[in-house]
């Protein structure tokens, strides 16, 4: 595990090459925010973002998706994995919506991973980005990341998650799942990373062990 030096290190590079990071999905909306992360579940948000913008100018809200119904929710997002799954439980979470919250799309953890296909994951996005919250949503990027740097390594991502709520300086919480999102998504890739495009590299303990065999090997053969 990298020391707390180092995480204020890294985390303060990240912040100097992007101070606001946004999400990748499109919405102009909690509920479309909700709606655009609940689909990107095993899917990527560029096929998100094909999807949603013709579902969400048929329906801007919970009434409004209710009203087009399964068949007609589920041709618009028939293009993203899982989506027969996805259109059920996305009607499905509308109803909740309406019927418990006033069609508006709640603010605390348990009302929101009590809406189906609504997980930890899924609230923490939407409280960090909708609401402000100081959370972090574990995804495969960030898991790999937070394990590969030595930043917060555990073997789930509720264990990573809790981690780096403790390890992430608090002037970077806010912004820390976003930074490590995009961090993964196009440097940190899990087969090939871009380690000599890497610019948190020198806090990374996979860097630091590439570091250290690369000088091994330029050592000059013993008299």
């Amino acid at each position: 595990m990298i020391s707390e030096v180092d995480a204020e290190r890294l985390f303060a590079t990240l912040a100097a090459a992007n101070p606001q990071p946004l999400p990748e999905l499109n919405y102009s909306s909690v509920f479309e925010l909700l709606v655009a992360v609940l689909l990107s579940a095993q899917a990527t948000d560029a096929g998100v973002n094909k999807a949603t913008p013709a579902l969400f100018a048929r329906a801007p809200g919970p009434r409004a998706m209710l009203a087009l119904g399964l068949e007609q929710v589920s041709e618009h997002i028939r293009s993203i994995g899982l989506y027969r799954t996805k259109a059920r439980n996305l009607l499905q979470t509308c109803t909740l919506l309406v019927d418990r919250h006033g069609g508006e799309v709640p603010r605390t953890r348990e009302a929101l991973e009590a809406l189906p296909g609504v997980g930890r994951k899924t609230a923490n996005v939407v409280l960090n980005v909708a609401f402000g919250e100081p959370t972090i949503a574990v995804d495969t990027h960030v898991f790999r990341v937070a394990n590969r740097t030595g930043l917060a390594p555990g073997r789930t991502p509720l264990q990573v998650e809790q981690r780096l709520l403790r390890r992430v300086p608090a002037a970077y919480l806010q912004h820390a799942h976003h930074w490590l999102i995009l961090h993964g998504r196009y440097v940190c890739l899990a087969r090939k990373p871009r380690c000599g495009h890497c610019s948190i590299s020198a806090w990374c303990e996979h860097g630091r062990h590439l570091q250290s065999a690369r000088s091994s090997q330029r050592l000059p053969d013993g008299p």
